[in-house]
């Protein structure tokens, strides 16, 4: 009876070993099918990126396109604008999500629904007293008129102040004791701690900005301002035709911002899981 109850334990076992693997199976199955379906566009557009008319393979559409597209120019541009919103991003996002995270004051709750309310409207519908804004300080075609309308966020208000509400307060307490004041909390503990809510905010603010065709289109007409997004847009526009060329220009534009998140996506992650519903 004992070796009849060893053997049914043993195939009981083997039977849920072999459901275990199959369920595996079947998940790797539906991932690599996901991955292929998601994939597919894009290797349809890379594969079109290096077709000549003839049908050949070709390196000539990457010359062309970033010569007809004044590429150097728009990244340039581009790149300055996106550290210049990054930079004042992660400066207001810092000192008021800190505020808000750690500093005692009446209606900071209600400011924080403010500030989350924020998310659900779309910049386009203040684009009207934003330009009116801009114009009145003389700031249309210029950088300024594409930095300072995203300045500051509520997303990134919102991840740092979750992501310091995070921290433990000790370390705080601990450093008041040693003499220091907010300011050198800030800068000394809380931002070292927060490096991965900091690199989550730089890859969202510094995408969003280079993928951003709203802003220069409205702000701007001079051509030395034109930016990647309004290049595209523009050749777009003039080779609609020539598809393969279409093409290099879009993975041209599309390789910076990729390489970027590929660099910091362990952080990104990292970030986005730190920053849950806290009070």
């Amino acid at each position: 009876m004992k070796k009849r109850s060893l053997n049914g334990g043993e195939a009981s076992s083997s039977f849920l070993s072999s459901n275990f693997s199959f369920a595996r199976l079947l998940t790797l199955a539906v991932l690599i099918l996901g991955a292929i379906i998601i994939l597919f566009p894009l290797l349809v557009v890379l594969k079109s990126s290096f077709t000549s008319v003839d049908g050949s393979f070709t390196l000539a559409n990457y010359q062309e396109a970033w010569h007809r597209g004044n590429f150097f120019l728009a990244f340039a541009n581009s790149t300055l604008v996106a550290l210049g919103v990054t930079a004042f991003q992660i400066i207001t996002s810092a000192l008021a999500g800190y505020a808000l995270a750690r500093l005692k004051f009446k209606g900071r709750q209600g400011i924080l629904l403010l500030i989350i309310a924020t998310l659900v409207i779309p910049f386009q519908l203040l684009v009207i007293p934003t330009f009116i804004i801009l114009k009145w300080a003389h700031l249309i075609n210029s950088y300024w008129s594409l930095i300072l309308p995203t300045a500051a966020n509520g997303f990134g208000i919102f991840l740092m102040r979750q992501y310091f509400a995070s921290i433990p307060v000790e370390l705080e307490e601990a450093a008041t004791i040693d003499g220091a004041n907010r300011l050198q909390i800030l800068t000394l503990i809380m931002l070292p701690l927060s490096r991965p809510a900091l690199i989550t905010l730089f890859l969202f603010t510094f995408i969003g900005e280079w993928n951003d065709l709203f802003k220069p289109l409205v702000f701007t007409t001079r051509p030395e301002l034109r930016t990647v997004q309004l290049a595209l847009a523009e050749f777009q526009e003039q080779f609609t035709n020539n598809w393969s060329l279409l093409m290099a220009a879009v993975i041209i534009a599309t390789i910076p911002v990729l390489i970027l998140f590929l660099i910091g996506q362990k952080q990104f992650i990292q970030g986005i899981g730190s920053t849950g519903i806290k009070n």
